[in-house]
C-alpha cells in the first residue's frame, strides 16, 4: 500500500445532472478515464467533490460507484474527516468497510482545537481503522493549521501514513519533509507548488488540475521521481498560469467550468457554489487557449 499511494492522485469532482442530482454514470465514466490516462490514485469526497453539499446517501453512492468501477486497478482514497471526532471515526470505519484503500481526514475546522486536541483527534480515528490515514492540512478552508510538532507526533502512529499539505507555507512543508520515508508520505495539496514540495521529500500530489490533464500531471510527478527534474520543472512552469486560473474563484468552480468548456459535460454546482463571473471566466478561457486546450 505504501508503494501504491504515490504519484498523481486526482481529487475527483462530483458531476451533476441539469436537475442538480448526482450523475453517477458520469462519475463511473470519469473514474474509468482516469485509470486509462495513467492517474495513480483517485480521491473521492475531497473538497473538490463539493462534499459539504452532498447528502450521506450521495456520498456513499459516490464511493461505491468509484470503487466498483476502478475494481482495484488504482488505489482509492476517501475523504472521511469531520470536525466531530466521533463522526470522523464512524465515517472512516464505514468507508474502510466499503473497500477504500486509504482515508483523508481533515483537521477539525470551526471549533478548531489545541495541538493536543489535534493529536487526540487523529489518533482516535487512526486507532479505529486498519488502513492508512492521511492528515489534510488546509488552513485557508478550516481556519486552523496543524503544527509541525503535532505532525511529528502523529507520524509515529502505525496507521497515519502521511499528510496532504495545502497551507502554502513552504517553511512548514520543508520541516515536514524531515519526517518522510517508508512510513510517512508528504503530498502536495497545491497544484502550483508540486515540484517544490517534491524537492523536499514529497511523494506526489492530490490534484485538482488532474481532473482535466491527468496524464500531464502524472508525467510531471513521474519525471521528478525518475530523476528528470528539468522535465518536471518545465511542466510545472508551462502550466502555471492555467493552474493559477483554476483557483481564481473558489475550487471547484473553475475546474468544472474548464471541464465543461472542454465538452466533458460535468454539470453545474451545489449552492452556495455558483457559476463563474464573466471576468474571471475570461481569464480562465485565455489561459486555456494559451496552452492549447481551447
Amino acid at each position: 500500500m505504501h508503494n501504491m499511494m504515490t504519484g498523481s492522485i486526482v481529487a475527483l469532482i462530483t458531476p451533476f445532472h441539469e436537475d442538480g442530482s448526482v450523475n453517477y454514470e458520469k462519475v463511473a465514466e470519469l473514474a474509468e478515464w482516469h485509470v486509462q490516462e495513467g492517474t495513480d490514485g483517485i480521491l473521492v469526497l475531497g473538497t473538490t467533490a463539493e462534499s459539504p453539499a452532498l447528502t450521506v446517501t450521495e456520498k456513499d453512492a459516490l464511493v461505491e460507484t468509484v470503487i466498483k468501477t476502478v475494481n482495484g486497478r488504482v488505489p482509492i482514497m476517501v475523504g472521511s474527516g469531520s470536525n466531530n471526532t466521533l463522526v470522523a471515526k464512524e465515517q472512516s470505519l464505514k468507508y474502510q468497510n466499503m473497500g477504500a484503500d486509504a482515508l483523508l481526514v481533515i483537521t477539525p475546522y470551526y471549533n478548531k482545537t489545541t495541538k493536543a486536541g489535534m493529536v487526540y483527534h487523529f489518533t482516535e480515528v487512526a486507532d479505529a481503522v486498519d488502513i492508512p490515514v492521511i492528515i489534510y492540512n488546509v488552513p485557508g478552508r478550516t481556519g486552523c493549521c496543524i503544527t509541525y510538532d503535532a505532525v511529528a507526533e502523529l507520524a509515529q502512529h502505525k496507521n497515519i501514513m502521511g499528510i496532504k499539505e495545502a497551507s502554502g507555507d513552504i517553511g512548514l512543508v520543508s520541516k515536514i519533509g524531515r519526517l518522510t520515508g517508508e512510513d510517512f508520505y508528504l503530498y502536495s495539496g497545491n497544484d502550483d507548488m508540486v515540484v517544490p514540495l517534491m524537492s523536499v521529500g514529497g511523494a506526489g500530489v492530490i490534484s485538482v488540475w488532474a481532473n482535466i490533464l491527468p496524464k500531464v500531471t502524472h508525467d510531471m510527478v513521474q519525471a521528478w521521481m525518475d530523476g528528470d527534474h528539468k522535465k518536471a520543472r518545465d511542466i510545472q512552469l508551462h502550466y502555471l498560469d492555467f493552474v493559477n486560473a483554476l483557483f481564481i474563484e473558489t475550487n471547484p468552480i473553475p475546474i468544472k467550468e474548464a471541464m465543461n468548456l472542454m465538452g466533458m459535460n460535468v454539470g453545474g454546482y451545489r449552492l452556495p457554489l455558483c457559476p463563474m463571473e464573466d471576468h474571471t471566466k475570461a481569464t480562465l478561457v485565455r489561459t486555456m487557449q494559451e496552452i492549447g486546450l481551447l
